[in-house]
């Protein structure tokens, strides 16, 4: 789960375009948006690694996961009104979510 996140944090600088694009219109500064939560995705990613910040960084995750919720829902809407044929990806990530919150959820249990 830790690289899970690295590596999708990283994407953020690498690819910000992708991200801002599916950045809901009523949030201010996507660019900005789209970096710190990169910068987040990276820090709690490493935070799973060591037992003493597992606990803190998988609440961190689970937190960051229902707050980046809108960015999905708004890919979805985007596809389904371009007739985008990967729509149903985009579906298909939203209880997606939901997994990876419970997988989180699981690492807080751990001592």
């Amino acid at each position: 789960m830790a690289l899970l996140y690295i590596a999708a944090g990283i994407n953020h600088f690498l690819h910000p375009a992708v991200y801002i694009e599916i950045m809901p219109h009523w949030l201010p500064a996507p660019k900005a948006l789209v970096y710190i939560t990169g910068i987040f995705e990276i820090v709690l990613g490493i935070m799973l690694v060591p037992l003493i910040t597992r606990r803190t960084g998988a609440w961190g995750i689970i937190l960051l996961l229902i707050i980046i919720l809108p960015a999905n829902v708004q890919m979805m809407l985007n596809y389904l009104h371009e007739g985008n044929p990967r729509l149903w990806i985009s579906i298909l990530r939203l209880p997606l979510q939901l997994l990876l919150i419970w997988w989180a959820y699981g690492l807080t249990k751990l001592k």
